[in-house]
């Protein structure tokens, strides 16, 4: 075990343990006097005055006094101070410059002043003050069944709760978030629990289907009840809560990361697996130097698998040494140097100039409240920023909101198991809708495990943005040969897959960086009129993107049963069966090797093809379309030097494919993929495109500009020529694969399968 960490929680438990041991009564046998009442909570009372300054409104209720700023069209902050005297811990370190207040107006009627944008009225009733927000169309988003409340160590409010209303967020709440909180209690705050039901990398911040969301700007633990009525307290005499209105979760979850800070673009290294272990007095694994992480670097490469970097000293009281010449050694590699700051920051500067490029935190930075959390992940980022030209990159196991903009959040230290699977698989997607857009878990833990739990874990996390195994702690090391085949092959079979479909993960990750809607998907996020998506019956699976639907076998078996798809056509991406959603598949056969998978009908899916390092590519190297054809859809590839800072200057290009095939029976397939728009260094001028188009049927023809390309009549035909079509009617149904030959980036083209 890990013993600090254990220590550290313990501790805090015993200390817990002693303060109620001091404060309560010792029980009724014992004659004691009586302890000391409850605190009173206290209501906020009628309404006693108004003012506006701009975009400002100051209200007052007796003693207390309460303040409106509007910060958007669609977002404001509401602040009750009990005393009259307002308080802001928090300052600067969450919320991001907002620019210039939006246009507002006021009015007074009989029972209630409305403050009001172009977008939504904040109704402020007068008699007791309550608060109740609605759209400029009328139609109510939420309202207080009664009025802010407060006790001297707590804050409420209380909002009613609609008939169909769901409710997700809060952070990474373990075991659950991918389906909706509606009748549950989620807590926010630290427990050191980083198991079933624990909470770390925790957020103020919940949202609801009715169309807004709300985050309590504070430091302080909380509580949300979503029962009815919805009861959310903070452990402090103050409130303070931002509040976003929007037409879908994807809008509000916007909004909020627009507040907060967008979540950061990764560098493409990762993206890839990483590792982690000590390599300096490994008390479990004998004597060792911190050169010996390039002979386990040797292992990936000589077993053909992935790995992007490495932590080479993640252990208590486990040092380093050598670190230039373990820098140069992985990337002789085509892997990156992390470490873990487990000691702090101070040296964080000389280590990344060094090599360093990945940060890992300990819980030893988390402080009352988050605070030093947050600082931390902000620090460690700006540290390799300040240091090389390298993006920050760091993990972290407990953090706050804000976080998102600076790190990847690790759930913590569990132990591999098929519970451990099945709780994680609701955690991650659950996360993104707290606009936390890389939340992972090791590789089977980092105690126990087995070579059958490694596989399946596995398997599923390759279709997260970031996962690392963890070695050290358990009794074996966890790289993912070490059990052999067919093990090993399993696994590299996943993570070639995961390297190959980076493309497609990294458009997702700009697309974030932008939106601050994470890859990792609920099924309510993307089908929020679909009940099921919000139940039980959506639980153990996600979207990875809008296209892939992944269903991790979380027991010792070889069936699946329970897969929900929703609407929509979707195909097994290993057979090419089709389903027609929404349907529940029982009984998919998932041997050990198969992950159940599906894709939805009209993705494009950008794929680098034959990798095992996003460094393999080179100025000739090709993108690869997998093409699901229903109907017009289409899908923008993002591309930048993936691993600079330039972006953000604008030094990145995209390129659109559209796709408009019937959306039932025959008919041409037509693919206009657009001209790379943009410029970066390293942009590819030209290069060779390849497309595998999933029709079921023969085309009679493939057009490229209006020049038929040769059809050819077998696959090692096909694989030998430059350009040219072939159909394979036994590979998933029936695909047509189509070689471009080389052409250049700045133009665009059209490829149409002619119906035979």
């Amino acid at each position: 075990m890990r013993t600090p960490r254990r220590l550290r929680a313990m501790a805090a438990t015993a200390l817990l343990g002693l303060m109620a041991a001091m404060a309560a009564p010792a029980g009724a046998a014992r004659a004691e006097p009586a302890g000391p009442a409850a605190p009173a909570e206290r209501t906020v009372g009628d309404l006693t005055g108004f003012s506006t300054a701009g975009a400002v409104f100051h209200l007052r209720a007796g003693e207390a006094r309460v303040r409106v700023t509007f910060v958007a069209a669609d977002t404001f902050r509401v602040e009750l101070a009990p005393d009259g005297t307002f308080t802001d811990p928090v300052g600067k370190d969450i919320v991001q410059p907002q620019g210039p207040p939006p246009a507002t107006r006021w009015r007074e009627r009989a029972d209630r002043y409305e403050m009001s944008t172009p977008a939504v009225t904040l109704r402020a009733y007068k008699s007791p003050l309550r608060f109740a927000l609605h759209r400029a169309d009328g139609s109510r988003l939420w309202a207080e069944t009664k009025g802010l409340t407060w006790t001297k160590d707590r804050t409420t409010q209380t909002l009613a709760r609609g008939a169909d209303e769901q409710f997700y967020g809060a952070g990474m709440q373990n075991g659950r978030g991918n389906t909706s909180h509606r009748g549950r209690t989620v807590e926010v705050g630290v427990d050191y629990n980083w198991n079933d039901g624990g909470h770390p990398n925790s957020v103020p911040f919940y949202l609801s289907s009715a169309g807004y969301g709300v985050y309590r700007n504070t430091y302080a633990p909380g509580t949300y009840a979503f029962t009815d009525p919805v009861t959310t307290s903070e452990q402090e005499r103050r409130f303070d809560a931002y509040y976003f209105a929007g037409r879908s979760a994807k809008e509000v979850i916007g909004r909020y990361t627009k507040l907060t800070g967008r979540p950061f673009l990764p560098p493409l290294y990762g993206l890839e697996i990483g590792d982690s272990d000590c390599y300096l007095h490994n008390k479990n694994r004998g004597e060792r130097r911190t050169l010996d992480a390039l002979k386990v670097a040797d292992g990936y490469t000589a077993n053909d698998l992935p790995l992007g970097w490495m932590l080479v000293n993640d252990g208590y009281g486990c040092g380093y040494e050598n670190l230039s010449e373990v820098n140069k050694g992985l990337g002789d590699r085509k892997m990156k140097m992390g470490l873990w700051t487990e000691d702090g920051l101070a040296k964080l500067g000389e280590q990344v100039k060094a090599g360093q490029r990945v940060a890992k935190l300990d819980v030893a930075w988390v402080g009352d409240g988050y605070k030093f959390a947050l600082d931390g992940c902000k620090d460690a980022y700006k540290g390799i920023e300040d240091n090389s030209d390298a993006r920050g990159f760091t993990w972290a196991p407990e953090s706050w909101s804000g976080a998102q903009r600076c790190g990847v959040q690790w759930s913590g230290d569990q132990k591999g198991s098929w519970e451990y699977i099945r709780w994680q698989i609701p955690t991650y997607a659950g996360a993104t809708m707290s606009g936390l857009a890389y939340t992972t878990g090791d590789v089977d833990g980092i105690f126990g495990g087995s070579p059958k739990t490694y596989v399946r874990d596995l398997q599923w996390k390759a279709f997260l943005p970031a996962v690392m195994t963890m070695d050290g702690w358990a009794p074996s090391d966890k790289q993912p040969w070490r059990y052999g085949d067919p093990y090993t092959s399993i696994n590299r079979k996943y993570l070639k897959l995961k390297e190959s479909l980076l493309p497609y993960m990294y458009s997702y990750a700009a697309q974030a960086s932008r939106t601050g809607v994470g890859p990792v998907r609920p099924l309510a996020l993307e089908y929020p009129g679909d009940p099921k998506a919000a139940s039980d019956a959506a639980k153990y699976e996600f979207l990875t993107g809008e296209y892939f639907l992944v269903a991790p076998v979380y027991e010792d078996k070889e069936v699946r049963d329970g897969i929900y798809l929703p609407e929509g056509k979707w195909t097994d991406y290993w057979t090419g069966r089709t389903y027609q959603g929404p349907t529940t598949v029982n009984g998919y056969r998932a041997p050990l090797d198969t992950l159940p998978l599906f894709v939805k009908a009209g993705a494009n899916i950008p794929m680098w093809p034959g990798i095992r390092s996003y460094e393999d590519r080179t100025a000739d190297s090709p993108v690869a379309w997998d093409v699901y054809p229903h109907g017009t859809s289409s899908f923008t590839l993002y591309e930048d030097d993936g691993v600079t800072r330039a972006h953000r200057t604008g030094a990145y290009a995209e390129q659109k494919l559209t796709v408009r095939a019937p959306e039932s029976g025959p008919g041409d397939v037509t693919l206009s993929l657009d001209a790379l728009n943009g410029d970066f260094r390293g942009k590819q001028t030209a290069r060779p495109y390849r497309f595998t188009v999933h029709t079921g049927a023969a085309p009679a023809a493939a057009v490229l500009d209006g020049r038929e390309l040769p059809g050819l009549d077998s696959k090692e035909a096909f694989e030998k020529a430059d350009q040219g079509w072939w159909y394979d009617p036994a590979d998933r149904g029936g695909v047509v694969q189509v070689k471009t030959g080389t052409r250049a980036t700045d133009r665009a083209f059209t490829l149409t399968l002619r119906a035979g």
